[in-house]
């Protein structure tokens, strides 16, 4: 059985590396899998798909594209170049202060679409022009853009966060607001790192005199206001539900699409683009979906082969100190996020290192929050770094050349590395909030 579990996760990396779509190939090999244990192709298939079948009865999977829907919408509607421009209004004293909003815009709007793809796409149109034109160095700007949208993933709602916890079985409620805490602190230590490069060295992020700058019109002033406080009452309604008990995660979903349906009428949306937002949302959530259900056979396989626990046997074989053993998932977390999607890890990694982080005694929430920290570095990893090729993509400058995003996005790496040890050492920044829940 050990030598049918290691052929197979072989199988499984190769066809990765050969380019098979992630979703084929858990497909593929958790159908050789299960057919070698049990000799019969019929039996196999039959298992497999009431396997798929059970997945898809899951009320659970309508969160995913209900939240997908709510961050088309405001994408949308112009809500994000309204947040943006009132943060940047309000911090305008700081130094640093365009690489603040930005940030403080990416928190903010993290709570409203759970993907750090459409944070890195929306904000390199909208902040990178305006660092640039102020004078701020490029790699700085590119990096503030790809490393703030990484809250995207941590922040609740957040995608990622809720297909760990369908792998799992934790509570989605649980999960995004243990992920509260430990995103505003990642945010926080963003914010710092701007400002003290904005102090230190005044020509990677100068300021301009505020007196120069051209008061907004009350049209401005009542557009802007609209939309960010519409983004902010979205907020409230979702995570303020859930957090309070109103509404499940399936319900507050529910409610925050059409919320944010609402706002991008105010915001001049109709038919049309109303349509492209199902649309787009459709084509995001549909090879999530997929993934899911290929996801809960490679589960299955893994299950009945007892793989857990022989792989938990190689690396207590290595060593069996937890720091250890910790370092080694944070590698393997870091060197398949330079060439796999973060949900595509999760789908790969969590049914076998989430059982072996519960024999360690790790806390369920703490893992969690820190294995989408980790995961989410990788998305700034080169040389395959998904965050890092998404901002060269969306960006308006052509020049803009793929080493300047990576070198900027460095210390934005390093943070996130350390807030993810920080919480896997101190899990109470992760527990504290649900335990006051609950």
């Amino acid at each position: 059985m050990e030598s049918l579990i290691f052929m197979e996760l072989g199988l499984l990396v190769l066809l990765v590396v050969l380019g098979v779509h992630v979703a084929v190939a858990l497909g593929v090999v958790s159908a050789i899998g299960v057919y070698m244990m049990l000799g019969s192709a019929d039996i196999a298939l039959s298992l497999l798909g009431n396997t798929a079948y059970e997945a898809l009865r899951k009320d659970i999977f309508i969160v995913i594209p209900l939240f997908v829907l709510m961050g088309d919408f405001v994408s949308r509607s112009g809500a994000a170049r309204d947040l943006y421009t009132l943060c940047n209004r309000a911090l305008r004293r700081l130094p640093g202060r365009l690489a603040i909003a930005t940030v403080t815009g990416n928190t903010i709007f993290a709570a409203i679409t759970g993907v750090s793809i459409a944070a890195a796409a929306t904000f390199s149109r909208l902040a990178y022009p305006e660092m640039v034109a102020l004078g701020y160095k490029r790699s700085f700007a590119l990096g503030v853009v790809a490393g703030s949208a990484c809250l995207g993933m941590l922040i609740p709602p957040s995608i990622l966060l809720i297909v760990w916890a369908i792998l799992t079985e934790e509570s989605i409620g649980a999960l995004f607001i243990a992920g509260l805490l430990p995103g505003f602190l990642l945010a926080l230590a963003f914010c710092l790192y701007c400002i003290a490069a904005a102090v230190l060295s005044p020509a990677t992020a100068p300021s301009a005199p505020v007196q120069t700058e051209t008061e907004p019109t009350r049209e401005e002033i009542r557009s802007e206001l609209t939309g960010g406080l519409s983004i902010l009452f979205l907020i409230v309604l979702v995570i303020g539900g859930i957090w309070f008990g109103f509404l499940t995660p399936t319900e507050a979903a529910g409610f925050g699409a059409v919320g944010a349906a609402i706002v991008g009428w105010v915001k001049g949306m109709r038919g049309r683009q109303f349509l492209d937002a199902i649309y787009s949302a459709g084509k995001t959530t549909a090879p999530i979906m997929i993934l899911l259900i290929t996801a809960s056979m490679y589960s299955r396989f893994l299950a009945m082969a007892g793989a857990v626990n022989i792989i938990q046997g190689v690396f207590y074989d290595i060593s069996d100190n937890p720091a250890v053993i910790v370092a080694m998932i944070i590698a393997a977390w870091l060197v398949l996020g330079m060439f796999v999607d973060s949900i595509s890890i999760i789908l790969l990694t969590v049914p076998i290192f989430a059982p072996m982080a519960d024999a360690m005694g790790l806390n369920p929430l703490a893992f969690a929050i820190f294995g989408i920290l980790v995961i989410e570095a990788g998305l700034l990893t080169p040389p395959f770094g998904l965050l890092v090729f998404t901002v060269k993509a969306a960006v308006p400058d052509p020049t803009v050349r793929l080493g300047e995003i990576f070198s900027g996005s460095i210390p934005y790496w390093i943070l996130i590395i350390l807030v993810a040890v920080t919480v896997l050492v101190f899990p109470g920044l992760a527990t504290w909030l649900p335990e006051q829940m609950m």
